[in-house]
């Protein structure tokens, strides 16, 4: 069960970081040189804790505690 959670979270947080990379690089760059790249990799890395904590949250909630 709990390999499965984590499955399931793994495919989650991968999915959002990548929407996060595409959502930040295309908002301001125009060519590969203009990206910020320590920028997308923060918010990227910011994006897939907030789902890990997320999901942390959903298990409480899930069990009715």
């Amino acid at each position: 069960m709990f390999k499965n959670w984590v499955k399931k979270v793994a495919l989650k947080v991968v999915k959002t970081m990548a929407e996060t990379a595409l959502a930040v690089i295309g908002t301001n760059s125009i060519g590969i040189t203009d990206v910020d790249w320590i920028g997308v990799g923060s918010a990227v890395l910011l994006s897939g804790i907030v789902t890990i904590l997320f999901n942390i949250k959903q298990i409480g909630e899930s069990e009715g505690a």
